[in-house]
């Protein structure tokens, strides 16, 4: 009977233990798992979604870190802001639609002016 040794899927080192073991160790495994992380489209269309969301709260936190607050539409344009990306909206029983990232949400006004405002607990989903 020949002995086989299976080698590490990450790093190509020899395994010992268990038989079903796929990486010598723990650090090989995580390695082998961001890098099939960085190889995917999926992964990195979502990783690259979630920076956007997170700038955007970030500028809207910045400009408006106790609540409500107006200004130009250009201000945030000129700080990075993408108006394409909101985790979700908020319809008033006005017809209003506020376009939130996170806690934090605006709405688009006339004359390309913005109102941001906080999330508020009247907002939970109905």
């Amino acid at each position: 009977m020949g002995t086989t040794t299976k080698a590490c899927g990450h790093c190509g080192g020899s395994l010992s233990g268990r038989a079903d073991k796929k990486f010598c160790s723990d650090q090989c495994r995580a390695r082998a798992g961001n890098q099939r992380k960085l190889e995917d489209e999926g992964e990195q269309l979502m990783r690259q979604i979630n920076l956007t969301l997170r700038k955007n709260r970030h500028i809207l936190h910045r400009v408006s870190p106790e609540g409500k607050t107006t200004l130009r539409r250009e201000v945030l344009l000129q700080a990075g802001f993408d108006f394409r990306h909101f985790t979700h909206l908020y319809r008033t029983k006005s017809g209003s639609t506020y376009h939130f990232c996170y806690d934090y949400g605006y709405l688009l006004l006339d004359e390309e002016k913005v109102l941001i405002v906080n999330w508020q607990q009247y907002m939970e989903k109905r």
